[in-house]
């Protein structure tokens, strides 16, 4: 068992409501074990004070004794991890680590081992926070991509919506990141409307539940997704009286397994269900990617936003993700 940092470099600087980055770093967790090398990534959650370093040393030390000798005994693995009180990313790339492992120990796809489909909806396509004339520009040259989601949050979102509208006939979703308060929801969403956006997520903070459910109570909304609100699923029935639909992370709530737990949840609580992601690389944005037929939603285009390409293996086709039809995740280690 080994764990190591990738630094992914962005196309271009990344704004959001809460701040601004050019790079972020992902850890990848490698196991050799039956003669098989096994690889899963997983991506801090920096506003939960995650970091490289402390996911690096949590795999390092525990991840070993966490799979066990038998990494096909999914069900205690997922136990163990759900109780380890280390990072949910180091989760996330052990998790997705085991789940390549099987693939590749019985030659199948893990796509197809959960019953899945190969191809999932449209990805979105994310446009950073920019000003209006930047906004506009970035969204011009974001073509082949059937949806965009524009990050909100800051001064200027309807007339930078107004720019994306101007020059493309996209699906437009937004994502406020906890950067609207009730009053600037209640101004905005008229005109949201008539621009034909499809949802907001996330955009109150995730605390203020009052102001979910006072912006439930308008004749005329936007349905909400709640993601920094979403962890795992025991969020699942609570998000259920205040909003609309989840945002499922494999970084938050610690991979594959308990992200499909999540989908039944929600389904069965009529939630719809968005995939998202952080910047990660082919491998994790795979990992994801492997229930992508299963939801309603896809945002999982992290990997899109980096100029750089420490794995291979997933495809894009008209804007939707195609995963590989080799074992396992079907990403590997570009050389």
């Amino acid at each position: 068992m080994r764990a190591t940092p990738h630094v992914l470099s962005l196309r271009e600087t990344f704004q959001i409501a809460r701040g601004a980055a050019d790079e972020e770093t992902v850890v990848v967790a490698e196991l050799t074990h039956d003669g098989i090398v096994a690889r899963g990534e997983g991506a801090p959650v920096d506003y939960w004070g995650e970091t490289p370093e402390l996911m690096i040393a949590a795999i390092e030390a525990d991840g070993a004794a966490l799979l066990g000798d038998d990494l096909f005994a999914g069900e205690p693995i997922a136990q163990r991890l759900a109780a380890w009180d280390g990072p949910q990313g180091a989760k996330m790339a052990l998790d997705g680590l085991v789940h390549d492992w099987v693939g590749k120990r019985v030659r199948q796809p893990v796509w197809r081992l959960l019953g899945a489909a190969r191809m999932t909806p449209p990805t979105s396509y994310t446009i950073g926070i920019d000003s209006v004339e930047g906004t506009a520009d970035r969204t011009r040259r974001a073509t082949g991509y059937e949806v965009l989601k524009i990050k909100v949050g800051g001064p200027g979102d309807v007339e930078r919506l107004r720019a994306v509208r101007d020059v493309t006939t996209a699906r437009l979703r937004i994502d406020g990141n906890e950067g609207w308060d009730l009053d600037t929801a209640r101004d905005l969403t008229p005109e949201l409307v008539q621009l034909g956006v499809e949802f907001v997520e996330q955009p109150f903070p995730a605390e203020d539940i009052d102001a979910f459910l006072a912006y439930r109570e308008l004749a005329d909304r936007l349905p909400v997704l709640i993601d920094e609100g979403c962890k795992d699923l025991a969020s699942v029935a609570k998000i259920a009286t205040y909003a609309d639909g989840i945002v499922i992370k494999l970084s938050k709530c610690g991979g594959i397994r308990e992200a499909l737990r999540m989908i039944h949840a929600a389904r069965a609580l009529g939630l719809q269900v968005m995939l998202g992601c952080m910047i990660e690389s082919e491998l994790g944005i795979a990992q994801a990617a492997q229930l992508g037929s299963l939801v309603d939603y896809i945002d999982l285009d992290g990997h899109l936003l980096i100029s750089s390409r420490p794995f291979t293996g997933l495809g894009l086709l008209d804007g939707r993700l195609v995963l590989s039809d080799k074992p396992g995740l079907g990403v590997e280690l570009q050389r």
